[in-house]
């Protein structure tokens, strides 16, 4: 079998779309043009210079077929990319000549040695003058532990020993029938292939799946056994939909219709749906025939399969109250495209009409800023973002507990997992949770921002989502790494040399602490030359509070936060300091307060507007003058007793808005 599977796997911008420019350039794919990143389709990935979907292109050389897929190098959508390491056989780890190992490479690549693939390691940008392919290489050496003279050094941007590359593929790398009977738990083979109705099992692995507003959702599959063709009966194992294919073919990069899809090799099929939600990436493909011939569909199930979950909620409101409708359509033709964007309509007294989205991490959110911008001239402001905590709750009295919607919330975002132990690889079913199991999830409600918080002495405990932190960086800049990891809580794990002078720190870092301005900040420290990777690892629990705001001695949900108690002061000093800048001034005096339960740890206050009371006295008794004054004071006490303040719009908004 003359096929081989590969992808490029690496840091954000190391190269990996300009080194597949011209793999597809040599191979005769494209012709040669002055323009790089084909395979990078969306303005915003050209404008960036970085991979945010992955692309696949087949090639031909040398009587071999090339499958190649250019995956994306940033940690946001590293799912995208473990489906992408499942479906190949090999990988091409691509490091930068000029800056070395940096924090994805060595994440991905110990994904790629789990999936068992064969990995070629190659030296990028070696025409820079700054780089250094002698130093980078001993780094390879010492990570992979291979012979420094097998790593290619090339220059994807002059072509230069990219053909070597080509080589390599051919001579070291396994076909994918070899591959499959050497490592048969990756795709769950059954054994020997001597089961009964073994030569009837057809199955495919999706890697991907998109939107196409003429085809509707295509999904790039692997076919790991059998042949399927157009109009073949088939049944996705986790999203339970049966499709039946309108069209299938391979990518030369743009789509070529076929007829048959062939074992081992990479493909698109029509799926006829209208939402890329009901075609689930991870997800596994068998026949109709396959379940016909009495093999147990759970023994077809390709593992590694995980329903993609936001981590990260944010406000979204358009600058225009008018424009709600046309938001609304436009979060909802993005959804169609793009699975893991979550939209909730909302309402409240201060903000209006507004939707709280869900976002993968920082890049998704921001991608998905300026799509709505670039594609549907939609100008929005997003809040400060947080992540989503636990809250167990010591009164079963709040309406989502006696409801039942909180046990739901719980099973639709995941984290009933992290609460029932029991299911920790395995999908949760409301339908099928046992009593003892209710009891358990009963009291906990899930909070995707401080609006949602419950009152802080209703409030057992709360969990946190923790992630497992890869810090790269020099030696010389260590003291500064470690001061600002503690300043955000963090706990170091472990270190590991890559050589005399980096450095890989692991630290397991509170996520509502890192997605604001962490990385920013490591870069400042580190003038530029730390890189990180980050992975969610669990919840646990922690000592945060619900920051409530007073505002003329009523509570203003919409400006509430979830901080921890060491920090509570200085937020709350600094928000209502904030917040006496932006507030006018009234005829009466307006009390701006932080608090955490019944407890104020902040106040300013703003002074009553003044009126000269005095102005049309010209002489007489004081006695005339007093009685005004008192008269003008009275009134300002009713005033502020009956009195609402009237706030702009746009306090909110300059309140909660990111910076």
């Amino acid at each position: 079998m003359n096929i081989r599977n590969f992808c490029i796997i690496a840091h954000i911008d190391h190269g990996k779309s300009t080194l597949a420019d011209r793999i597809l350039e040599i191979t005769g794919a494209i012709r040669k043009l002055d323009h790089n990143q084909v395979l990078d389709r969306m303005d915003i990935e050209q404008e960036r210079g970085i991979t945010i979907k992955l692309t696949p292109a087949r090639m031909q050389r040398k009587w071999y077929e090339f499958n190649l897929i250019d995956t994306p190098g940033h940690v946001d959508f590293q799912y995208e990319v473990s489906r992408s390491l499942a479906a190949v056989e090999w990988a091409i780890l691509l490091v930068d000549a000029s800056q070395g190992v940096q924090a994805q490479t060595l994440s991905v690549l110990y994904q790629a040695i789990d999936q068992h693939l064969t990995i070629i390691p190659v030296l990028n940008k070696i025409d820079l003058p700054a780089a250094n392919p002698e130093r980078v290489a001993q780094e390879l050496e010492n990570l992979i532990g291979i012979d420094a003279s097998e790593i290619i050094k090339v220059s994807g941007k002059t072509g230069e020993n990219v053909d070597q590359v080509l080589d390599a593929i051919i001579e070291r790398i396994q076909d994918p029938e070899s591959f499959k009977k050497a490592h048969p738990k990756k795709y769950r083979t059954l054994g020997n292939e001597s089961h009964e109705g073994a030569e009837k099992l057809t199955r495919a692995l999706i890697f991907d799946s998109v939107y196409d507003p003429y085809k509707g959702v295509l999904a790039y599959i692997k076919v790991i056994n059998g042949q399927m063709k157009v109009g073949d009966t088939l049944n996705l194992v986790h999203s339970e939909n049966i499709i039946t294919p309108t069209e299938v073919g391979y990518f030369t990069p743009e789509y070529k219709a076929d007829k048959i899809l062939k074992e081992g090799q990479i493909w698109y099929v029509m799926t006829g749906q209208k939402s890329v939600r009901e075609v689930q990436i991870g997800d596994t493909i068998i026949t109709q025939e396959t379940l016909k011939s009495g093999i147990n569909k759970e023994q077809c199930i390709i593992p590694g399969f995980k329903r993609v979950k936001p981590f990260v909620y944010a406000g979204v409101y358009p600058i225009d109250s008018t424009d709600y409708d046309k938001l609304k359509d436009s979060l909802e033709k993005l959804s169609l495209n793009d699975s893991a964007v979550e939209y909730d309509m909302e309402d409240s007294k201060a903000l209006g009409f507004w939707f709280r989205c869900g976002f993968l991490w920082m890049l998704h959110m921001d991608i998905i800023k300026e799509r709505l911008i670039r594609e549907y001239n939609m100008d929005t402001i997003f809040t400060i973002p947080t992540v989503v905590y636990l809250i167990k709750s010591k009164h079963l009295s709040i309406d989502p507990i006696k409801s039942g919607t909180n046990i739901q919330d719980l099973i639709k975002t995941g984290l009933a997992k992290q609460i029932l132990k029991d299911y920790e690889n395995d999908d949760i079913i409301e339908e099928n949770l046992t009593a003892e199991q209710r009891e358990i999830l009963k009291p906990w409600l899930v909070v995707k921002s401080g609006a949602d918080m419950v009152e802080q002495g209703v409030i057992d405990e709360i969990w946190e989502p923790i992630a497992l932190v890869e810090v790269v960086g020099p030696q010389e800049f260590a003291g500064n790494i470690m001061q600002l990891c503690q300043e955000y809580r963090g706990k170091l794990q472990k270190m590991e040399y890559i050589d005399e002078t980096r450095v890989v720190r692991y630290y397991e870092l509170p996520m509502g602490e890192i997605i604001i301005d962490f990385y920013d900040r490591l870069k400042s420290a580190t003038k530029g030359y730390a890189t990180m990777n980050y992975e969610f690892k669990w919840y646990e629990s922690a000592d945060l509070v619900k920051l409530d705001i007073l505002i003329n001695n009523e509570k203003v949900e919409a400006l509430s936060w979830v901080v921890h108690q060491d920090n509570a002061y200085y937020k709350g000093r600094d928000a209502v300091e904030r917040l006496k800048e932006l507030i006018p001034k009234h005829l009466f005096a307006i009390p701006i307060q932080a608090g955490i339960g019944t407890k104020i740890i902040a106040r300013e206050t703003i002074s009553a507007m003044k009126k000269d009371v005095l102005a049309k006295c010209y002489g007489g008794d004081v006695s005339r003058k007093r009685k005004l004054l008192e008269k003008q004071k009275e009134g300002k006490k009713r005033m502020k007793a009956i009195g609402s303040v009237n706030m702009p719009s746009d306090v909110f908004i300059k309140m909660v808005a990111r910076w």
